[in-house]
């Protein structure tokens, strides 16, 4: 053992598992002891993804939790059970960052409409911290357990979370969200509509009529910050690109605010944030911002002669929407400086 943190990365053959390998390996004070993955143990990571390291790959029931001082789960959404309850079962240190939806919602009931499936540990919901860093960042300092957010969810509550909290938005009228993914945000998986013949020079609808189980997540933490009860129109699309994410989010305003003056407000709001940046009033957000950083980059216009504000915010659905979050909130875990194997 040495001074670093020791860490495992649970799901590692997938997306977001290796791109947190990708990112903890650049860490100064991450030592990684495990990767996991059950379908691929015994394997080394260089047979999986096209990289020179031979790490092997091994069974979550291999991971010695005591030695560890931290878990990241990229498991699939209802996978997170079993490794929570051997992790606080071996270890009352060892502190857990979830990157799937299965400890996101505050009641199980939400998380059985949403996903179709009855939560197996709602005992443990109380327990886990909704890992938005910037706007949970004192609460993720305090807490052994974090609920990593979903892509579409960040993108979209960071967009908005300057507006809502000065309830400049009239929450009467729907928040519409026209929002637009890369196909690794579909996970690593065989799909029809992911194979490069159906996305390519496509661009696809999905989910969308108050389907999509993102919806339920952002409606929760949006009523967390407006007081009050947020509807939402959500219309994701598949796009071909590998990664990248942009969410154009059409608002109906509560006072006359020219766009400058918004744009000052969303500086305000954002001021001292690492990674989130807001474009002056003549740029607009794209996916080309943010692509393979944590940075999450937001323009805001009002739509003139109309009491609209159009606010487009660009994420990497695999950094800022996964991977990147997950580290961020685990140095502020542990008391980090916030960008380090960020930047």
């Amino acid at each position: 053992m040495n001074n670093k943190l020791h860490v495992a990365i649970y799901g590692a053959s997938g997306y977001a598992g290796y791109e947190l390998y990708k990112i903890l390996k650049k860490h100064k004070e991450v030592e990684i002891d495990y990767i996991t993955a059950e379908s691929s143990a015994g394997k080394m990571l260089s047979e999986i993804f096209p990289v020179t390291d031979d790490v092997r790959i091994v069974r979550n029931e291999d991971v010695k939790i005591d030695r560890l001082d931290a878990v990241f789960l990229s498991l699939p959404h209802g996978a997170a059970k079993s490794a929570v309850e051997k992790i606080t079962s071996s270890s009352t240190r060892t502190k857990i960052i979830d990157l799937s939806a299965d400890y996101r919602f505050d009641d199980p009931d939400e998380y059985e409409k949403w996903y179709g499936q009855k939560h197996t540990s709602p005992d443990f919901l109380d327990d886990f911290v909704y890992g938005l860093t910037e706007i949970n960042r004192q609460a993720i300092s305090k807490a052994q357990f974090v609920a990593n957010p979903g892509c579409y969810p960040t993108a979209t509550i960071l967009g908005v979370y300057p507006l809502l909290k000065k309830k400049l938005i009239d929450i009467s009228k729907p928040i519409i969200i026209d929002a637009k993914s890369g196909v690794t945000g579909a996970g690593r998986k065989a799909e029809v509509r992911l194979l490069f013949a159906e996305a390519n020079e496509n661009i696809s609808p999905y989910n969308i009529g108050y389907i999509h189980r993102h919806t339920g997540e952002i409606e929760q933490e949006l009523k967390k910050i407006a007081n009050a009860n947020p509807k939402i129109i959500f219309s994701p699309h598949l796009v071909p690109i590998t990664r990248g994410m942009l969410n154009t989010i059409y608002t109906k305003l509560n006072n006359d605010v020219a766009t400058r003056e918004l744009t000052e407000l969303f500086d305000k709001a954002y001021q001292g944030e690492t990674f989130v940046k807001v474009l002056k009033d003549d740029s607009i957000a794209t996916i080309q911002h943010t692509v393979n950083t944590n940075l999450c980059v937001i323009s805001v216009k009002r739509v003139e002669n109309s009491p609209y504000a159009i606010i487009v915010s660009s994420i990497d659905n695999l950094v800022k929407g996964a991977a990147g979050q997950a580290v961020q909130n685990f140095n502020v875990m542990f008391g980090i400086n916030e960008s380090e194997s960020l930047i």
